[in-house]
């Protein structure tokens, strides 16, 4: 007898590929905000890792840049947990600020705090504390607050 219940994938590492203006262009944002290395291009392409994987994000020209508009429906914005503390998620808010990178808002989402901010072609990205760093607890949090997204008042340093 053969088994149908439909299996479910078990993911390990995941990437992201963005279509964007000019990836050559936008490649060395990537690299100096994000502290991302260039490890391959194409034609049409830049490849881009925190330093583990072959890739973490690619950068993909779309076929026409001068018609291409950032549609209202959309990746609402791309996590990066990161390491560290409070003193680590400031420093980082400072650097932002100091590159002239469009920060969006700083969250309390009562599992970490967030801290969005937009690439040079509008794509939202998030650095993400932890602050619940069991993932049951978390869950319980995150469901007990439904899922907040708390404005947070910070400094950066």
């Amino acid at each position: 007898m053969t088994d149908t219940t439909d299996i479910k994938p078990r993911v390990r590492r995941t990437h992201l590929a963005l279509f964007v203006k000019d990836p050559f262009a936008s490649a060395p944002w990537y690299e100096d905000v994000l502290g991302m290395q260039e490890v391959a291009r194409g034609e049409r392409w830049v490849f881009l890792s925190f330093g583990k994987k072959h890739h973490d994000i690619a950068l993909i020209r779309v076929d026409d840049p001068q018609s291409t508009t950032r549609g209202t429906v959309n990746m609402q914005h791309y996590g990066l947990e990161i390491e560290g503390d409070m003193n680590e998620f400031r420093r980082l808010y400072g650097m932002l600020i100091r590159k002239n990178v469009d920060v969006v808002k700083t969250t309390d989402h009562k599992v970490g705090y967030g801290l969005y901010f937009h690439d040079p072609d509008g794509h939202r990205f998030e650095f993400f504390l932890e602050t619940v760093h069991d993932d049951d607890e978390g869950k319980r949090v995150l469901n007990a607050h439904h899922a907040p997204s708390d404005p947070f008042d910070i400094q950066p340093l």
